[in-house]
């Protein structure tokens, strides 16, 4: 890794170890599940987080692939939001997380600087 990360890469990694850090709390803590084991539940959205960490190299690539599964945590922060008002301030704070990820990848883009 790189010892000069941009300011908005930087952002991104917070973001996305945020996001990490959310989904044990969420869904491991707050709000367990009722029909399925937690071990399940966290190992399906903490393990998909992770695997972005085997391009840590390049912190865009990284990035990259981390803002391409935030998707999936965009659509389900969505859909929780809608449909689950006790959760909505988590499903809220998870949108804003993907937002802001997807948001550093489109700004390091756009402004062409080595990574």
């Amino acid at each position: 890794m790189s010892a000069s990360i941009l300011p908005v890469y930087r952002l991104g990694l917070a973001a996305w170890a945020a996001l990490a850090v959310l989904q044990p709390v969420w869904h491991g803590w707050l709000f367990p599940p009722q029909q399925l084991p937690v071990s399940l539940v966290l190992a399906v959205t903490v393990i998909p987080l992770l695997l972005p960490l085997l391009a840590i190299r390049n912190v865009r690539r990284a990035l990259l692939w981390v803002g391409i599964l935030s998707l999936f945590y965009f659509c389900h922060g969505i859909s929780e939001a809608w449909s689950a008002p006790d959760q909505r301030l988590l499903a809220l704070l998870e949108i804003a997380l993907t937002l802001t990820l997807i948001g550093t990848l489109g700004w390091g883009v756009r402004h062409k600087s080595p990574a």
